[in-house]
């Protein structure tokens, strides 16, 4: 339809196996090679595997176009078959004759090792193309492998090359099928066009169609790329209809734009082409491959919109505060009094026996609260208590809390009658917890001496 209207002598991206528009990329190039490899002198068990659409049939062609010397070749396209009727295409494709009546394996097999030990003796070489051949059975494959043992002692016989997609790689790494999966001597995997490619693979077909090379611009190449994944089969239905949607627009030039619109009408549906725009279109909007032109909204659209950077920096700054959260309620906070006064007197290595007295008794307790209470004015005050995290505990119990303020001995050259302090507070931290009772009238004051056993029996009358 639009041929005459862009000078084309055919359409140019037809989605037959047409061998003489076989671009030549360098992962098309490897590929025949394994197939020429695989027809050799040398050529075993060839597998050549690749994604839908990327031209491994087309391969195929190119090879038995080239007629190659010395070599005779049978082609089977449908897979799904029995080991009988396989064996039957393979002699059909090669002329061999066998009895038709009663198709059983062991007369084709016969007839088939007759044919090739004479194509052997002629000095030529059979080779059996098997395409989609990730359909084949097991008893198919199983066969296939015994094929391989039509040999002399050294040649092969029959070499075979495996044509599929890669379900084909899943299915010979089966363990039931390692016999066979050792028996290949090359593989290789046909990957799809990148970019640069894609413009050259739709720069080829049109030069060979007759068509100028600038029919589509460089933007439409870049769009074709994107919306087919570089998959040469999908590549000529959006570029065949783009030339469709051009020619029904009265343009000369297919546009990106028009790509698009064409990619969406042909590849719209549940098939691979779906997938594929669909991914392409969603990574798109993710990462905008080249930066778009800001258009007015309303306010509207502008709060529909989906900003994906924005939701990753809310994510992000989220998990931030709930990091720092989690620190702050792990931290150690600072002490109470960062400038600690000068020590009066070094705390003894071993404090004396009120110090080192267990948990306060509930009578020294209570003793602590009546002395506190009955605690004349004039007192001495000298060290006022310091409130502070460390001395919540004495103070809640009715003791001074001096922290910081020396040793037990320094406590007791101030003239204070200490009743307990709380275990390994002036060793460790240098805080002591004391009291001091009420005075007494000068006649029942009595000396006292002190010893380690004495202080704990005062600690305890309280």
């Amino acid at each position: 339809m639009y041929t005459a209207y862009f000078g084309l002598r055919e359409p140019p991206f037809a989605i037959t196996p047409d061998p003489s528009y076989v671009y030549p990329s360098r992962h098309h190039q490897e590929a025949l090679a394994h197939l020429l490899y695989g027809t050799g002198e040398d050529g075993g068990f060839v597998q050549l595997t690749g994604e839908v659409g990327t031209g491994k049939t087309t391969l195929v062609r190119a090879l038995l176009e080239q007629r190659l010397d010395g070599v005779d070749i049978a082609l089977c396209l449908n897979p799904r078959l029995t080991v009988e009727e396989l064996l039957a295409v393979v002699c059909d494709e090669l002329g061999v004759s066998y009895p038709r009546e009663h198709q059983t394996l062991k007369p084709l097999l016969d007839a088939l090792n007759e044919h090739l030990l004479r194509t052997h003796a002629a000095g030529r070489r059979t080779v059996l193309i098997i395409d989609e051949a990730q359909n084949l059975s097991r008893e198919v494959l199983e066969q296939i492998r015994l094929l391989t043992n039509l040999e002399t002692a050294k040649h092969k016989l029959l070499r075979i090359i495996l044509v599929g997609q890669p379900e084909l790689r899943r299915l010979l790494a089966r363990p039931d099928l390692r016999q066979l999966a050792q028996r290949i001597t090359a593989r290789h995997h046909l990957s799809p066009l990148d970019s640069r490619e894609t413009a050259a693979y739709i720069d080829h077909r049109l030069r060979i169609a007759g068509g100028r090379a600038d029919l589509f611009t460089s933007g439409a190449r870049r769009a074709v790329h994107r919306c087919s994944g570089g998959i040469p089969r999908l590549i000529n239905v959006i570029s065949d209809r783009a030339l469709l949607g051009a020619y029904s627009q009265g343009v000369r030039r297919v546009t990106a734009g028009t790509v698009r619109r064409a990619a969406r009408e042909a590849l719209r549906g549940e098939g691979t082409g779906g997938r594929m725009l669909a991914f392409w279109q969603a990574l798109r909007r993710m990462v905008p491959i080249r930066p778009a032109v800001p258009k007015p909204a309303s306010d509207g659209a502008r709060k529909r919109r989906v900003r994906p950077w924005l939701a990753l920096g809310t994510g992000l700054a989220g998990l931030g505060m709930i990091g720092f959260g989690f620190w702050l309620s792990h931290a150690k906070p600072p002490p109470a009094d960062p400038t600690p006064s000068p020590v009066v007197d070094p705390a003894p290595s071993q404090p004396p026996t009120a110090t080192s007295a267990g948990p306060v008794p509930a009578s020294a307790a209570s003793a602590a609260s009546a002395a506190s209470a009955a605690r004349p004015a004039g007192a001495d005050q000298s060290v006022a208590p310091v409130p502070g995290r460390r001395c919540q505990q004495p103070i809640a119990g009715g003791l001074g809390c001096h922290p910081n303020t020396g040793c037990w001995r320094g406590i007791l050259r101030m003239g204070q009658n200490p009743g307990f302090a709380l275990p390994d507070w002036p060793r460790r931290l240098g805080h002591v917890a004391s009291f001091q009772p009420p005075r007494r009238a000068a006649a029942d004051r009595q000396p006292r001496r002190y010893s380690d056993g004495g202080a704990a029996a005062n600690a305890e009358r309280g």
